[in-house]
């Protein structure tokens, strides 16, 4: 199947591709447990950004409370060493309705979009533990990348404009995963291939609903603050870094 209609968007979006010096390093079979296993961290961090959105934004407190809960399994075999992994049982009860607090008129919108992410994010998670078990693969904590840090710096701290960086930080952090799916399948076995590339095309269009709904919230056209962040994901990528992350710059010599 031809991939370029989903993926030229996603280039004409960021400004820079992935340099082939992560490549190189993050297709040697010794890095594959450090990969997957920072890939299924990325996986829960965007669906704690997610219901961290929902919460503060628009749920009332007993709905925010139980989305709250559908993070507690996951959070509870990355943070708390408890090892059960019952991850298909606890996917099953991501049912909780959101009650909306407010009548601002995004507020649906922003419901709608940031549940589905949270489920996705989270079916995406279980995959991946379930490569790494069948592999044998053990899961050992790791410590995060700088690159959400990096981003985060240029966040504004006032609203509506937080939220609206909040969602275009977001955007470049999806079409940033799609890219690096892509650019790095083509060099994984072929069942680690597949799955990177079934990942590529449900989630390659995630950055353009994060946009459109930053600009639906947005009292200014979003343009400047895209560059904004487009640059700085740039020099993330582009820079040289200390630890190989799936998110990391050129790996450091």
């Amino acid at each position: 199947m031809n991939y370029a209609p989903l993926l030229e968007p996603i280039y004409q979006f960021l400004h820079c591709r992935t340099p082939q010096a992560w490549i190189d390093e993050a297709r040697k079979p010794e890095n594959l447990t450090l990969l997957l296993t920072d890939h299924m961290v990325c996986e829960l961090k965007a669906a704690q950004t997610a219901v961290f959105i929902i919460r503060k934004y628009v749920a009332d407190k007993p709905s925010g409370d139980a989305i709250l809960a559908w993070l507690k399994p996951y959070e509870d075999f990355i943070y708390r060493d408890e090892q059960d992994g019952n991850f298909i049982n606890a996917h099953k009860n991501l049912t909780k309705s959101i009650i909306v607090r407010n009548e601002l008129p995004w507020a649906d919108d922003l419901v709608e979009m940031m549940v589905l992410l949270v489920k996705e994010e989270l079916h995406h998670f279980y995959q991946v533990w379930e490569i790494m078990q069948s592999r044998g693969l053990p899961y050992r904590k790791i410590t995060a990348s700088r690159y959400a840090k990096g981003l985060i710096r240029e966040i504004r701290t006032y609203e509506p404009e937080a939220l609206v960086d909040k969602l275009i930080c977001g955007a470049y952090i999806e079409a940033r995963s799609c890219e690096r799916f892509a650019s790095l399948a083509p060099y994984l076995d072929e069942q680690l291939e597949k799955f990177y590339i079934s990942l590529l095309r449900s989630e390659a269009r995630h950055y353009q609903d994060y946009l459109k709904l930053a600009q639906q919230i947005s009292p200014k056209e979003i343009a400047p603050r895209v560059q904004v962040f487009g640059e700085a994901e740039a020099r993330l990528i582009s820079e040289p870094d200390g630890e190989l992350r799936f998110h990391s710059g050129v790996p450091a010599v």
